[in-house]
């Protein structure tokens, strides 16, 4: 049997404004303590992220599962591209088999206590925070994400299990919510992401949660990756939601415009016009922005997780959608442009032409 200690982390990320100032955050949150924190492994000098994040501890409550009150941790982290990360860290209360941390985290994942955890802690978040962020509102679209963090595990005799004797774990029960063996094809479709670094250490990625087996409790590295990965992957989401409710609104003031009467006919578009680069200019900014927020220099551990977590999130299809629909966008506003420019022709061949008209009635009338 083997003897588990561990927590599981559930993660809450929110969008809450265009661009959070983490300098005047700072200030703010003073009396939270809180801090920049980059990775602190080696392998983390393959990794520049050119603004580090926030992280701020939030105190702590009780969460009450199956009857059974949970001491919780919660804390967060703020990006300068306008997204806070709500994390809430619950351990079981005590020592487990890895059936029962199977059972405690598979309970735990969607649980409505931590939900109503992080709703007031957002809220009194950016009520602190309010002059920091630019633009504030939170959005409708946000991430969720839970790692299963390991400290321990041991079988019966106490030793510690080493990298091998962790790749046979079956995490499938805790991973993928399912309580049916799966078919060996299955399996490696569904779990090909497994990272291992050290003879006892151990990294399993899914879209909606990670296992982490980690011995120093200190090293958090893995849980950072994951966390900014999942902080972008929101703002991809985002910004693809509001250009899809963009385009069709877009349709319909084209047609407004269209059909609007004008002494000057070339001006129909103007607040359309100007609508549209703003939005082709903001979209474009804080996504380049976003992606810019970590680059990997070289292929170490760390940066091998972090591909594999956009990878397996998606995180290029998200990118190719936002990049088609702001093509649309700015073929839009160089058709718009162009039947303006026309319009304005149009209209200055009509003035000529009413003014030589003119020239010669006159000259006709003084004759």
């Amino acid at each position: 049997m083997l003897s588990v200690t561990g927590s599981a982390i559930a993660y809450r990320l929110f969008d809450v404004g265009y661009a959070i100032d983490l300098e005047r955050a700072l200030d703010l949150l003073a009396a939270s303590a809180p801090e920049r924190v980059r990775p602190v492994r080696g392998e983390g000098q393959a990794l520049q992220i050119s603004n580090p994040p926030i992280t701020v501890w939030l105190g702590s409550e009780l969460l009450v599962v199956d009857e059974t009150a949970h001491d919780v941790e919660l804390s967060a982290r703020i990006f300068d591209f306008g997204v806070v990360s709500l994390r809430v860290r619950v351990r079981p209360t005590s020592a487990c088999d890895w059936e029962q941390f199977t059972l405690f985290g598979r309970r735990l994942e969607h649980h409505p206590g931590i939900t109503a955890l992080v709703q007031v802690q957002l809220q009194q978040l950016c009520e602190r925070m309010r002059p920091a962020i630019e633009r504030p509102a939170v959005a409708d679209v946000h991430e969720d994400y839970t790692v299963f963090r390991i400290t321990h595990l041991t079988d019966e005799s106490g030793t510690p299990l080493s990298a091998a004797a962790l790749a046979a774990l079956d995490v499938v029960p805790l991973l993928l919510n399912e309580t049916r063996p799966l078919s060996a094809e299955a399996r490696r479709e569904l779990l090909p992401h497994r990272f291992t670094y050290y003879g006892d250490d151990l990294a399993l990625l899914t879209w909606e949660n990670a296992l982490v087996v980690e011995p120093r409790e200190e090293d958090t590295d893995l849980q950072y990756i994951l966390e900014f990965a999942n902080a972008q992957l929101l703002e991809l989401r985002y910004y693809d939601s509001q250009l899809d409710a963009e385009l069709p609104r877009l349709y319909d003031a084209i047609e407004a415009a269209r059909a609007r009467r004008s002494v000057f006919p070339g001006r129909r578009f103007a607040a359309l016009l100007s609508r549209l680069q703003a939005q082709v200019a903001d979209s474009t900014e804080l996504v380049e922005r976003v992606e810019n927020a970590l680059k990997v220099t070289d292929d170490v551990y760390l940066a091998r997780v972090y591909s594999a977590a956009l990878e397996l999130f998606r995180g290029r299809a998200w990118r190719a959608g936002i990049d088609r629909k702001l093509a649309i966008l700015r073929e839009t506003y160089a058709m718009l442009n162009s039947e303006a420019q026309a319009l304005r022709s149009e209209t200055l061949e009509i003035a000529i032409v009413v003014l030589i008209v003119g020239e010669l009635v006159m000259a006709l009338l003084r004759g």
